[in-house]
Order: structure tokens, then C-alpha cells, then sequence
């Protein structure tokens, strides 16, 4: 189906896998939630576009490097892939800053969403990438309407991100994920 402009916004952990209060430090630490995968290949079979959002403060604080999470994301997409195979992630944003830098890309504020948006939109354009003008915040004049988007996260600051970008927010039980709230967006 082709892309409808609405974008399922997708916390990682506790949403498409199951957290840790330790993290997620290595690629064989990665388990998916039940039918992760099919609740992704539904959302684009309704025409959704999918972007993954997720606060990773390990690799600001130099717990780990971005490689490490790189690999991580594979091993997500993977696993996701063999449970429907139509799962298909379109973009995986991370927020490396500790809760304490107060970043405007780190949840609950909403500048991956609004990047996440931004970069679907282009890609989607054909333009150029060296044309891409990202905007932020009050700089971002004539957002597109996020009516028929969502955002699906298992703790609050995944609803206040939400909320400050005027999207529909579900929370969703970190043991179950996405398949707890898919009935609410499809």
C-alpha cells in the first residue's frame, strides 16, 4: 500500500522488545514482544510509514558507542523480519543524551518526532538530501497535520513527547508492546 502520510512513532523498548531496567547493552539481550513484527506489517499494510524513537543515554554517558546500538537495531530489524516478514522499520532515530542535558531530541521533548517526520517527508519527495531544511521547534512553521499519526510508548515521557508534538499518544504495558494498543490504531 502506498504511504499514506500518517507515521506509527515507536518507542523500542517495551514497545517492539522487551526492556531492562539495565538496559539493552548487546545484541543477544534483544527479545521481541508477541507478534511485534505482525503489528508492524499491519501499520503499513494501513498505509503508515514506521519510525522508531528511542532515548538511549548509554551513549552519551559512554557506556557503549553507537556501533554497539547499530547492531542492536539490526538484531531488532531481524527479529522482526522473522516474525512477518512485511516488518519493515523506515527509520530508527536515537537520542544519545542522559536526562539531564535536557535535549531537545531526548523525550518527553519532541525533536526526534519532528526529525522523524521531516526526513520521511524528504525521502518521500525525492528531492536532493542536500535540500533537506530541517526545523525545529518554533522554527517549523506549516507542520503537516499528524491527525491520522500516532506515537506508542510504555512510560509517560513517551506521551508528553506526544502530546508537545499534537500527535495521538497510546500507552501501551511494556510485557505485552505494541500488540496491546494495535486494536486502537487500526
Amino acid at each position: 500500500m502506498s504511504w499514506t502520510g500518517a507515521i506509527a512513532y515507536l518507542d523500542r523498548d517495551g514497545v517492539l522488545n522487551k526492556g531492562s531496567p539495565n538496559y539493552i547493552n548487546s545484541p543477544s539481550e534483544v527479545e521481541i514482544l508477541p507478534d511485534a513484527g505482525k503489528c508492524i506489517a499491519k501499520l503499513r499494510k494501513s498505509g503508515m510509514r514506521i519510525a522508531v524513537v528511542t532515548n538511549q543515554s548509554p551513549v552519551g554517558r559512554g557506556l557503549w558507542d553507537s556501533e554497539n546500538l547499530a547492531k542492536i537495531h539490526e538484531t531488532l530489524q531481524e527479529m522482526l523480519l522473522l516474525d512477518d516478514p512485511e516488518a519493515i522499520i523506515d527509520l530508527i532515530l536515537h537520542s544519545p543524551y542522559p536526562p539531564f542535558y535536557d535535549a531537545w531530541a531526548r523525550k518527553p521533548r519532541p525533536g526526534m518526532l519532528e526529525a522523524a517526520r521531516q526526513l520521511l517527508d524528504h525521502a518521500e519527495s525525492g528531492e536532493e538530501w542536500s535540500k533537506i531544511n530541517m526545523r525545529f521547534g518554533s522554527e517549523w512553521m506549516n507542520r503537516p497535520s499528524e491527525e491520522s499519526s500516532v506515537m506508542v510508548g510504555d512510560r509517560m515521557s513517551d506521551m508528553e513527547a506526544a502530546r508537545s508534538f499534537n500527535v495521538n499518544g497510546l500507552l501501551c504495558p511494556p510485557d505485552v508492546g505494541l500488540s496491546g494498543v494495535i486494536d486502537q490504531i487500526i
